[in-house]
């Protein structure tokens, strides 16, 4: 098969779609690889070091596209690259359609585009593309407060995370208990922050109160909860795991917000799909926050990216053996093979697949014709 890896050019994106491990196992298979020229730059992969294992170096974003049986990318499809697509390719991505715009699932349907999102694909109820993105944006999300909370940043609360003897640390609250909240609550312990993570499942909170010995205190989410954790941190991290839902809920809504302390950090990691706080809106690397109610809000939709290196390898060992399926076994029967891979399936052959983007675009929603008739 060939596939193709654009450079991403959105959000200013710095991860790559296969670090050069990734591709060089698909060109022992026998495949061949198209790579845009400076597609690893920001990841710190060289065009020479992909070309020395087989790949072929092209130097414009629309021969990548012209020259592909499956395009593989990480960032959301732009309408720009959607008009790139060609007829009947496999497109495999974080796709986050319920937030794109509609021309983008227009071409999807005129193209009769194959369109593979990594974050609905899932085994066993866990979400593994999305998860392997979830424990690095877990850790930042702490690493990045704790810095907003520096008094070197206007109207910060110049508060250390940790504090010292006889000064109390900071008070983090984290809002879900799923991959992205158990690496955040991790992460703040270990900095010696006072952690409260809030979940509405009680079986992730037994599982949080075991695993850290009773050390972060756990609490219900529902309204009550939630408005008095949120005025009582010095950093609120949404974390909302959202399951098979495609938009975010605002839990956080612009009231409660009013009620945080002067100077106190929101980092919305949930806001790559909408945000689960009602103030939130997204932001860029280079301009990550904003100031809204004298609170300090960071709500950049792709925290991995910040580490860029370590993001494309934990991508490329989590979505590795579903390329190589599509690739070695061809798409029909790689998703016959693969129930979880076909959950992943947002669109096929010029139909919406994935009854929730249906219902958003007012589509015709058809179960993949591969499993039915109907």
């Amino acid at each position: 098969m060939r596939i193709g890896i654009p450079k991403e050019k959105t959000l200013e994106e710095k991860r790559v779609a296969l670090a050069p491990a990734g591709v060089l196992e698909l060109i022992k298979a026998g495949h061949t690889v198209y790579i845009e020229t400076g597609a690893g730059v920001e990841s710190r992969f060289s065009d020479e070091e992909y070309s020395k294992l087989g790949a072929n170096i092209v130097y414009s974003r629309e021969e990548v596209f012209q020259r592909s049986e499956m395009i593989v990318k990480i960032a959301p499809l732009t309408e720009e690259e959607s008009e790139l697509l060609e007829e009947r390719q496999i497109l495999f991505s974080f796709l986050h359609l319920a937030l794109s715009k509609s021309k983008v699932v227009e071409n999807l349907l005129k193209k009769k585009i194959t369109a593979i999102g990594y974050e609905l694909i899932s085994e066993n109820g866990n979400y593994p593309v999305l998860n392997s993105m979830g424990e690095i944006a877990g850790q930042m999300a702490v690493q990045i407060a704790e810095r907003y909370l520096e008094s070197s940043n206007p109207k910060s609360r110049g508060v250390l995370i940790g504090g010292v003897a006889g000064v109390a640390p900071a008070a983090v609250v984290i809002l879900g208990a799923g991959v992205v909240g158990f690496n955040a609550a991790r992460a703040a312990l270990g900095r010696g922050a006072q952690v409260i993570i809030l979940d509405k499942e009680i079986k992730k909170l037994r599982y949080i109160e075991d695993i850290f010995d009773k050390k972060i205190t756990t609490v219900i989410a529902n309204d009550y909860t939630i408005a008095r954790g949120v005025k009582f941190a010095d950093i609120l991290i949404g974390a909302v795991s959202i399951g098979k839902d495609v938009k975010a809920p605002h839990i956080v809504t612009e009231d409660m917000v009013k009620t945080m302390k002067e100077g106190a950090v929101v980092v919305d990691v949930s806001i790559d799909q909408g945000g689960c706080v009602q103030t939130s809106r997204p932001t860029t690397i280079s301009n990550p926050i904003y100031i809204q109610h004298n609170v300090i809000h960071f709500c950049v939709p792709n925290i991995p990216a910040m580490v860029a290196r370590t993001a494309s390898y934990a991508l490329t060992n989590a979505t590795i053996k579903y390329i190589s399926m599509i690739s070695d076994l061809g798409l029909e029967k790689a998703l016959l093979d693969n129930i979880d891979l076909s959950k992943g399936v947002c669109s096929y052959n010029g139909y919406i697949s994935n009854e929730a983007i249906a219902s958003i675009f007012n589509c015709e929603y058809k179960r993949l014709h591969i499993f039915s008739n109907n």
